[in-house]
């Protein structure tokens, strides 16, 4: 296969295949390609954090997974976060999906999204704000009692840089 004629993101999946062995289960798998966030600052900013190792947990509004009609990730999804420029930054699994509601995430799972100060006051805050803003999107409103797709995830691959730009 040809990698200049992939796109970055192939690209990348490919380098990460190819430092595995042969009979690795990876090599069969699909995956997705996406960044955190509705923005690229802040894609940038969650893909830091991800790649800190202060970020293994990320949540969506479970009704955004119903107006895009688009099945809720669960464990074993690969996925290439990207930053704000689309551009690959690593590779994540998830290891595992809770579906709650807003008042019911607790400290532990506010910690595991690695924003702000970690605390469960100011993932609440940051969080309100962001569906506050993203909701109205498809129709819907903030609310304490919305359902959210909880996931928690590692880091199974990580871009390498090079002198040269890209590190693939």
């Amino acid at each position: 296969m040809k990698l200049d004629s992939l796109s970055p993101v192939e690209t990348y999946w490919h380098s990460f295949l190819a430092t595995l062995p042969p009979d690795s289960p990876y090599r069969f798998r699909s995956f997705i390609a996406e960044s955190f966030g509705d923005n690229p600052a802040l894609a940038d900013e969650l893909g830091a954090l991800v790649l800190s190792g202060f970020k293994t947990g990320t949540c969506s509004a479970l009704w955004e997974w119903e107006a895009e009609v688009k099945p809720i990730p669960v464990p074993g999804l690969i996925c290439i976060m990207l930053d704000g420029r689309e551009e690959p930054l690593c590779i994540i699994e998830t290891i595992d999906v809770v579906i709650r509601r807003f008042d019911e995430v607790d400290e532990a799972f506010a910690r595991s999204e690695g924003e702000g100060d970690r605390s469960l006051d100011d993932w609440r805050r940051g969080h309100r704000a962001f569906f506050s803003r993203t909701l109205p999107l498809i129709s819907r409103s903030f609310s304490e009692s919305m359902p959210l797709v909880c996931e928690t995830f590692k880091v199974i691959h990580r871009w390498k840089p090079s002198t040269e730009g890209h590190g693939f």
